[in-house]
């Protein structure tokens, strides 16, 4: 048995197979509902839903609320229909529709660039390129089943003259993947990967200036959407806001400051929380997404697009459409779901 789904205003329509997630049969069908984590912890693939039944599988109440379902709205990664569907969703384009590939990659190389971070950098098969939008992520499949999502940090059109992809992987203590990559990991090893997955990439049909709003590792995403717009000769205005509890958070700090020189239009606010006497930092202070606010208090002609935290892009969505007048729709926002997020569904 398989139902119809219907999705407005777009009118864009898919099928969903009997005990299938709405979001699982978009993707099958290349149909770009938004989303992020697949997992029922971020919220990102949340929609209103206008005619039919779904049933939920298990989620966390801060991704939908009981009063949020009661409402109508409905998380598309988890939610499976009993009955056809017509749904209201905006962002449902053809762009986050690339054919999504499993691959063998190899680890070129590991630099750790601050006390928890590792950059790795993995080179695709010799005959194969993986299109992706900067901004999109790819999970690793590890040997048990599990999987681990990571954003690309390097831009697409770096692919043509040297196939590969660059993470940025942040330590988590007892995780089953970051244990290995800051342990165990060695040059020349194989992983598979399978991707691209996410809705996150730059709006291209807009002029609005850009607010990127990174936390910690969220950077890696940002950091692709601002090769792409260096590539792409894209001048529209763009403010980095990049926040980390100590200056050593800012890992490639450097290399931003580097791109100021060659995009006139880019500026760069990097803000942190916890500064010890001896970081000797004389810059912002504070949450990185309270000092968006506090340089621009009406945000209602911008479009934000927030990586990192989950409590940083949440904090980030509430305040500035309550606040600052940002459209909802102008909010593109990767959360940075870890295991320990997840295993807190309900």
């Amino acid at each position: 048995m398989s139902f119809n789904v219907s999705v407005l205003p777009s009118g864009r329509h898919f099928t969903a197979e009997a005990g299938e997630p709405l979001l699982a049969a978009a993707i099958r069908q290349g149909i770009g509902l938004p989303y992020g984590c697949k997992d029922g912890a971020c919220g990102s693939c949340k929609c209103k839903k206008l005619e039919g039944t779904v049933v939920h599988g298990t989620h966390q109440p801060k991704a939908l609320s009981a009063e949020e379902e009661a409402a109508g709205f409905m998380l598309t990664c988890c939610g499976v229909a009993q009955t056809d569907i017509v749904l209201e969703s905006r962002q449902v384009t053809d762009e986050s529709a690339f054919p999504i590939k499993k691959m063998p990659v190899r680890v070129t190389s590991l630099a750790r660039v601050s006390h928890d971070v590792m950059v790795i950098r993995l080179q695709l098969p010799a005959s194969d390129m993986m299109k992706y939008h900067a901004g999109q992520y790819v999970e690793f499949l590890l040997r048990d089943g599990a999987r681990r999502s990571y954003s690309m940090a390097n831009a697409p059109h770096t692919q043509t003259e040297t196939p590969g992809l660059e993470l940025h992987v942040r330590y988590m203590a007892g995780g089953k993947f970051t244990e290995h990559v800051f342990g165990a990991m060695k040059e020349k090893e194989i992983l598979r990967v399978e991707g691209p997955y996410g809705s996150f990439f730059l709006r291209e049909d807009s002029d609005k200036p850009l607010v990127l709003l990174a936390s910690g590792t969220g950077f890696a995403p940002i950091k692709a959407l601002i090769e792409h717009m260096q590539h792409k000769k894209i001048t529209r205005p763009a403010l980095l806001y990049w926040g980390g509890r100590r200056p050593q958070d800012l890992y490639m700090h450097d290399w931003v400051l580097a791109r100021l020189g060659d995009m006139p239009q880019l500026r760069y606010i990097p803000v942190v929380s916890d500064a010890l006497p001896e970081d000797n930092w004389a810059g912002r202070t504070g949450f990185v997404h309270q000092a968006v606010l506090d340089d621009l208090p009406d945000l209602s002609a911008y479009q934000v697009y927030a990586c990192g935290a989950p409590v940083v892009v949440e904090s980030a969505r509430d305040a500035y459409s309550a606040r600052a007048g940002l459209p909802a729709e102008e909010f593109f926002a990767d959360a940075f779901t870890t295991e320990a997020d997840k295993a807190q569904a309900t």
